[in-house]
Parts: structure tokens; sequence; C-alpha cells
């Protein structure tokens, strides 16, 4: 049974609707800079990578949350010609999803004239708060690359722009590698303490061994023999993993077990899977059907 006790505060707060805060596509993180963001005052110019900077979010959970919040439509960006030539990008950040013609009509409005524009298509709704600050070159030329905000020079040639694929693209097996480094608490205490947010990292590099023929076993076993002894501490275990699965040797015997045996985890973890819900640490249980969330996380909702 849990309990709950909230005082509302006189002063100095934001409302939020509850399908933002619990909205089922953006991460904790996401939903962090979006509600950091709408909490500014009107007239703020914080850029979304400053916003990160002061919400101690890293550069990867940034950029999958700025992913996230564009691809739902609450962030909007465009990249404009202001007077003297010089190229800038403006952000939209909205409390609701803005489609491609809602955000264009908001980001009009601004002090620069429209041009080039690229915002991010979604769902339709009402409401904005546009955010940033144009960024003028040091020199002649073309304007310097705003890093936190990963802006391009001028617009790219379409003939010429090499495609960028989604990192959740890069491979069909990226669930299992999900499962693999869910798993990990579970092989040494010393991996235990992995910081959540570096788990689509490490389940991404998984996932090459697994493309190359590697078993999830495979895996498990390369990195408890990368592990130290039990003597020594281990301050950084995420970064230690990163470097192991750094480099995917190729796989020159013959699996140990036939393709059909269907064996995606170590033997002892078989048919467990982590659950869905809220946890400090990474939770698995074995469902006894399809379910996501184990018993005591299911019993609270």
């Amino acid at each position: 049974m849990i309990y709950r006790h909230f005082n509302a505060p006189a002063r100095a707060f934001s409302q939020f609707s509850h399908e933002l805060i619990r909205h089922p596509r953006l991460s904790s993180d996401a939903v962090r800079l979006l509600t950091w963001q709408l909490s500014l005052p009107r007239d703020a110019r914080e850029s979304l990578s400053r916003t990160a900077e002061r919400a101690r979010i890293g550069a990867c959970a940034f950029a999958r949350a700025k992913r996230q919040l564009k691809e739902e439509g609450f962030v909007h960006e465009r990249r404009v010609q202001g007077a003297g030539g010089l190229w800038v990008t403006q952000q939209l950040v909205s409390s609701t999803p803005l489609t491609t013609d809602q955000a264009v009509k908001l980001l009009a409005r601004g002090p620069v004239a429209s041009s080039q524009v690229t915002p991010s298509p979604r769902n339709p709704a009402v409401g904005a708060l546009t955010v940033g600050e144009p960024t003028p070159p040091s020199t002649g030329g073309h304007p310097k690359k705003d890093r936190g905000e990963n802006t391009s020079h001028l617009p790219p040639d379409p003939a010429e722009a090499p495609e960028v694929a989604d990192p959740d693209d890069e491979s069909p097996r990226l669930e299992e590698a999900r499962a693999l480094i869910g798993a990990l608490p579970l092989l040494s205490a010393t991996l235990r303490s992995i910081p959540p947010g570096m788990r689509d990292e490490l389940a991404r590099l998984a996932a090459r061994w697994l493309d190359t023929g590697h078993s999830s076993t495979d895996v498990h076993e390369h990195i408890l023999r990368g592990l130290p002894g039990t003597a020594t501490p281990v301050h950084r275990p995420g970064g230690l993993v990163r470097y192991l699965l750094r480099d995917v040797p190729p796989r020159s015997l013959p699996p140990q077990s036939s393709p059909s045996s269907g064996n995606r985890l170590s033997p002892r973890l078989e048919g467990a899977r982590e659950c869905a819900g809220d946890h400090t640490q990474p939770m698995l249980f074995r469902p006894l059907g399809g379910e996501t969330h184990c018993p005591e996380c299911a019993s609270l909702s």
C-alpha cells in the first residue's frame, strides 16, 4: 500500500497536464526537459542545451530526449536567415503537440523573417513558447556551429547531405540487446550501479555483438572476464562496460547450440524480462503470460 502527501505551493509553480507528465513515449529526461522549459518566464531565451546542462542531463540522454520531443511535436526547430545574411536557429517549445503548419505560423511571428523552415511534423494542438537566441558568426563567412544544438552552418543540400540513421534502427536485435544489458546487475554486484541513462548506449554496442553472431552468453562472459577482482573498486561500471563492448571480435567458432534453440539470455536468466515499471535498478521477473510489469508494480496500477 502506498500513501501520498502533497502540499500545493502558494507561489512559484507551474501547471502541467497529467497527459504530459505521464506521456507513454517520453522518457523521464524528456519530460524534465520539457517541464523545465515551460516553467521558465515567458520572455526567457534559454536554449534546450542550456536547460539540459542545468538539469544535469548528459549528452546522449539529451539527444535522445530532444529527439523524442520533436517526434511527439512538443519541440520544433527551423533555420532562418536574418539581417546581414546570418543563419540562426529558432526553437519552439509547446505545452501540447503542434503540427508543422501550426509551428510555422508561431515561428513566423518571431523577429527573423521566415526562410528555410524545417520544423518536425506531429499531432495538432495549441499553445507554444519560443526559446533560443540567434547566434551570429565570430567572423565573416558561415556562422560557427552550435555544438549544443547540433546546428549546421547552412541548410544542407539534399543531394550532398549524408543520411543519418536513427540509433534505434541500427540493429534488428536491439530489444534483445536491451534485455542483455538489463541483466548485467544480476551477474555481478560491480555492475549494479550502471546509470540508467547509459543503458541505450550500451544496448547499441551489445547489438553489434549479436549482429556479428555472438550470443548473449558470449557477451555476458566477455564482460565478466573484463571485470577486476573483488578487492578492486570500480567507480564507473558503465564506462568499463562501454570499453569492453567497444571492439567486436569476429566469431570464428560455430555456436555451441543450434540456431533454433532460442536461448536469448544466459541459461539461468532464461524466461526473465525487465520490468517496465519505475525501479532504481533493473528489475527482472519471469512473467506467467505477456505481463510487462512485475507483481509488485502490477499491484500498484
